[in-house]
């Protein structure tokens, strides 16, 4: 089950890239007043995910169950900022009909299968995490 949350928590993370790519490369940072995401949302997000998904890594091949705790406790603020975005992002994304405004938004770009898939796989992994952490199945 260990190797199964790092394979759903690595394919949230290429998720996670790509929508930051994309809000990076539509002036996320650059043009705050648009966004209604502010820089240090979408990076804390970015930043504890990988923090946590170093220590899963770390957690499955010592097999500390501290580590495990610790890996979820941290996926708590992730999974909080991410619904934050995600209900941020949801006017945009309900806007996106409408010509293209100069000043746009920059996750106006997000698609919504990617913004679906990684908040399906977030759960997902979420779920794992705890279930490992808990060791039921014998993880």
């Amino acid at each position: 089950m260990g190797i199964a949350a790092l394979v759903t928590w690595l394919i949230t993370a290429l998720g996670g890239f790509f929508l930051l790519y994309t809000w990076i490369s539509n002036g996320g940072p650059r043009k705050p007043s648009s966004s209604h995401f502010p820089p240090a949302l979408i990076f804390g997000h970015f930043a504890l995910a990988a923090i946590g998904l170093v220590l899963w890594i770390i957690y499955l091949i010592v097999d500390s169950d501290t580590l495990a705790w610790i890996a979820f406790v941290l996926l708590l603020p992730v999974a909080l900022l991410g619904y934050t975005m995600f209900f941020r992002w949801l006017p945009t994304y309900r806007t996106r009909t409408e010509a293209p405004a100069a000043d746009a938004p920059a996750e106006r770009h997000f698609p919504m299968a990617v913004v679906g898939g990684h908040g399906l796989f977030a759960f997902v992994t979420l779920v794992l995490v705890l279930l490992t952490a808990l060791e039921v199945g014998g993880s």
